[in-house]
């Protein structure tokens, strides 16, 4: 069964004349009539009876009618499908994210990319920078948006946020009603810290920030789980280390503190590997121009 046998069924079907559907579909009538020879051969029924007077469907061609008309509507909308995944207009992208990015990037883009693209689909993972890096690296995402700028020349990526770090600390801490302290302070005080591999950026921005106040830091324990660390803090006399963002949001149990001279300060990157991807470069043209926290 031949798509153009279809369509020629399909226009004979709606004419009920075999001069009109001819003329329709810019065809002679005998290449018309040989195409309902060939669909009724490959049908196995006769779907429509001429005579001199009248040309009509049998009831076969009347079970076969809307059924033909679907398959030809499916065609069209697999073609559509097809051109809208090529242009970068349909698809599924896979995009991971961390805290700031979730909070202050990721629902304006959303909306922005639904409302020019409402036909391509979102899965979204929050991750550390690391394991984000290593799913791109891998195939498993598509985009990530990460602290720092990463220093493989095989990724692209585009700074889209400025966020500064802040000390996490329960109730109970001595520094618990201030506003900030100065960095040199943390001498000597308990630290919750993570492997460097989760975020190297981020640690590396702490270390660095150590490193210019002239203190070096004392890690009590390490954590890689952002909530893990709160809940450390919230029940040990124990210093973490938050991005602003998630830093305010300790609800009764933590409180964030400002920390300056220096400010440790991180930049969110967008970091994606193909830049052939059209729905990566749909989803890069509605991000927004780089704020601060």
């Amino acid at each position: 069964m031949e798509l153009r046998h279809l369509i020629s069924f399909l226009a004979l079907a709606e004419e009920l004349h075999f001069g009109r559907a001819a003329a329709r579909l810019h065809l002679a009538q005998p290449s018309l009539s040989q195409h309902l020879r060939r669909l009724e051969r490959s049908v196995g029924a006769e779907l429509v009876a001429r005579n001199s007077h009248e040309v009509r469907l049998t009831p076969a061609g009347h079970a076969f009618l809307d059924l033909a008309r679907d398959i030809i509507a499916k065609v069209e909308q697999a073609g559509q499908a097809a051109r809208a995944a090529a242009a970068g207009r349909a698809g599924t992208l896979r995009v991971g994210y961390n805290f700031p990015a979730g909070q202050r990037i990721l629902p304006a883009a959303l909306a922005e990319l639904d409302r020019r693209h409402p036909a391509i689909d979102v899965e979204m993972r929050e991750l550390r920078t690391g394991p984000q890096l290593a799913a791109l690296t891998e195939g498993r995402l598509d985009l990530a948006m990460v602290y720092g700028k990463p220093s493989s020349t095989s990724l692209h990526s585009r700074r889209l946020l400025r966020v500064p770090l802040v000390a996490v600390v329960g109730h109970q801490h001595r520094w618990a009603g201030r506003d900030r302290v100065p960095f040199s302070e943390l001498a000597g005080e308990p630290c919750v810290l993570f492997r460097r591999a989760q975020s190297a950026a981020m640690y590396d921005t702490i270390v660095t920030a150590a490193r210019a106040s002239g203190i070096r830091l004392t890690i009590a324990e390490e954590v890689d789980d952002p909530g893990a660390t709160a809940i450390l803090a919230a029940v040990r006399p124990v210093v973490g280390f938050a991005s602003a963002a998630r830093g305010g949001l300790g609800g009764t149990r933590t409180t964030a503190v400002a920390l300056y001279d220096p400010v440790p300060v991180l930049d969110v990157h967008a970091v994606w590997s193909d830049e052939a991807n059209p729905l990566v470069a749909a989803f890069l043209d509605c991000l927004p121009a780089t704020s601060s926290v």
